[in-house]
């Protein structure tokens, strides 16, 4: 039966964190979630909240956060918003999660075949959309490897899953730098953050370990 780990929390590091994620999605990815005593869990977090992790994912139906890490409720603070943009009611929510819930870790996940990235490839526009869209286009800048005008669209799978990876590591370049407290979490060692990409054809998640900080 599933426990909930409140009372380690305060101890808990960010590698601590990551950790469980990850052995979280290895359960979900081969079928074999934890049970999960909700009943009780209702009554645990009924007062107050202690998530040990806190997420800026894309809110594609495909891909919810605590499935994905075979998490229970109270676990995860999720901000979810198309192509993981960090924009400033995003990185607000984070603020919060991280500061005064104490969240142990942030983690920016994108996912293939992400609609949203697709759209920015292709220079989209349409109502709203177009907000999006601008958040994600620096990292169509930043990749530099696929020089043929006509292969940098969303046509082109790889030229996509490059922009899904660059754009999680330009979102997380952009809270830190617009987030003064998040910033100062990080260099202070209570929290850290990590980009990651969920494969939706298998269920697996890759942390990029090239962006840990914590």
């Amino acid at each position: 039966m599933y426990k909930h780990p409140l009372l380690d929390r305060e101890k808990m590091t960010p590698r601590e964190a990551l950790d469980i994620l990850i052995e979280g999605n290895r359960r979900f990815a081969n079928d074999r979630e934890q049970d999960k005593d909700f009943k009780s869990l209702i009554q645990i977090t009924k007062d107050k909240q202690h998530p040990f992790s806190s997420f800026l994912s894309c809110s594609d139906s495909r891909a919810p956060v605590e499935l994905l890490f075979d998490q229970a409720l109270g676990d995860v603070f999720s901000v979810r918003l198309a192509g993981n943009i960090a924009s400033d009611k995003a990185i607000g929510s984070l603020e919060f999660a991280s500061k005064y819930l104490g969240s142990k870790l942030i983690v920016v996940m994108g996912h293939s075949s992400c609609g949203a990235v697709k759209a920015a490839c292709d220079d989209f526009k349409d109502g709203h959309i177009g907000e999006i869209i601008n958040l994600i286009k620096p990292a169509i800048r930043h990749e530099k490897t696929i020089t043929d005008a006509d292969q940098r669209n969303s046509k082109n799978s790889d030229f996509v899953e490059k922009i899904c990876a660059l754009n999680v590591k330009y979102q997380i370049d952009t809270i830190i730098r617009c987030s003064d407290i998040v910033d100062d979490m990080l260099q202070s060692k209570q929290i850290g953050i990590v980009g990651a990409v969920y494969d939706i054809s298998n269920g697996k998640v890759n942390f990029l370990e090239d962006t840990f900080i914590g």
